[in-house]
């Protein structure tokens, strides 16, 4: 059974933007993705709100993605894929942090999962880097984010071009899902839904 672990930040964690509370895991697109490719698979959840690549944040303190990964991937061992779907909490304003920034952020996370002997028979596992959406008009984090959402627009180039540059699968959620104008960052159900559907795709796709 193949083992999938999608490490990611508030939208993995399923963060509904009407009511900041959690949406149910059917709903989340993990839970989603999880449905689409049957029981044949094993789906890990390891979403964090706040959750960045490799920024410590000096505001919400154990948000940093680098420092997580290593022990997450040992606990959850031996597993098949790993997917990296963090980048939009990199361009919040305290960090002053470019898209390149981020996407460096998030090539040190593929370099990092390749150094883990956590694959089958002691192998890196495979990766598939997902690019967050553009940060839509901003609401209730308007000062958090601000100028982050001119930033989010090219972030999906970016990670394309560690994707590639590594051969690492690779999924720009943007193509796919639009953020809420609730609060311009988080998914609705719907998004949620049809996040799910295109990620099982692409997991389908990076394990053949």
């Amino acid at each position: 059974m193949p083992v999938v672990v999608a490490f990611g930040d508030s939208n993995t964690w399923g963060y509904d933007p009407a009511t900041a509370a959690r949406f149910a895991p059917d709903m989340r697109w993990t839970g989603v993705m999880r449905r689409e490719l049957g029981a044949d698979y094993s789906v890990i959840e390891e979403g964090l709100n706040g959750r960045t690549t490799v920024f410590d944040d000096p505001i919400e303190p154990d948000r940093r993605g680098a420092d997580y990964l290593p022990p997450c991937l040992r606990s959850h061992a031996p597993l098949d894929l790993l997917i990296i779907a963090l980048g939009c909490n990199d361009l919040k304003a305290r960090f002053s942090a470019s898209p390149g920034d981020s996407a460096f952020g998030a090539e040190r996370l593929i370099l990092m999962a390749r150094a883990e002997p956590v694959g089958p028979q002691g192998a890196p596992p495979r990766i598939l880097l997902v690019a967050p959406p553009p940060i839509a008009r901003l609401t209730g984090f308007a000062e958090m984010f601000g100028g982050g959402a001119e930033k989010s627009r090219v972030l999906g180039a970016r990670y394309r071009e560690v994707a590639e540059r590594h051969g690492v699968g690779f999924v720009d959620a943007g193509a796919f899902v639009a953020c809420s104008p609730l609060d311009g960052i988080h998914y609705a159900p719907d998004q949620h839904a049809i996040l799910g559907k295109a990620m099982a795709e692409a997991v389908r796709m990076t394990l053949a």
